[in-house]
């Protein structure tokens, strides 16, 4: 197996993000976390915020999802707090900054997480700048949870507890087990 020389720095941007749905064209983004980290997974920043929302819409939205329904609890989190939220925009900003701050423009920023094509595509509708900054590949968690799991049935125990913050640091732990069965041979 060739090894690579890549001496080009690139950094990873965990991202988590809890949506009323799963459909960019209907649904939005309710809250967002992120940890800005090196390949070891040391965390260079570290954001977290709630975004605001029409109360009156958002009821709606909860509504025509079953997913939401089940978990009242959940939803009336959101609601309590919808007057804390940031404007998309103000997050988008200081995400950017997060990532400006760490590195340069020439740095590849992967995006990281667990099934972050979802995220991806409310990212991509919703903070386009954001998505012009990161690179078109991505580092998603349960692609090694599916091959784990599948060819040698093991499994990483996570909370589920669908929070941002938490399910970040879930994903990051998840990767690092998954990492410590891979074995590459110093050359």
């Amino acid at each position: 197996m060739k090894q690579l020389k890549n001496n080009q720095p690139a950094l990873l941007l965990w991202v988590d993000l809890e949506m009323t749905g799963l459909d960019p064209e209907y649904d939005v983004i309710l809250e967002e976390s992120s940890f800005l980290t090196d390949f070891d997974f040391n965390v260079l920043s570290k954001s977290s915020y709630r975004i605001f929302h029409d109360k009156q819409n958002l009821e709606k939205l909860f509504k025509r999802n079953l997913w939401w329904q089940e978990h009242l609890d959940n939803q009336n989190q959101f609601l309590d707090n919808i007057d804390k939220g940031y404007k998309i925009e103000v997050v988008e900003d200081r995400m950017l900054d997060q990532i400006n701050q760490c590195c340069n423009l020439t740095t590849d920023v992967f995006l990281a997480g667990n099934s972050i094509h979802s995220d991806r595509k409310f990212i991509a509708k919703y903070m386009p700048r954001l998505d012009s900054r990161l690179h078109y590949r991505m580092l998603d968690v349960s692609s090694f949870k599916i091959l784990m799991n599948f060819k040698y049935n093991l499994e990483f125990n996570k909370d589920n507890n669908h929070r941002s913050l938490l399910d970040i640091k879930e994903s990051i732990d998840e990767l690092k087990y998954y990492l410590q069965f891979f074995k590459l041979d110093e050359q």
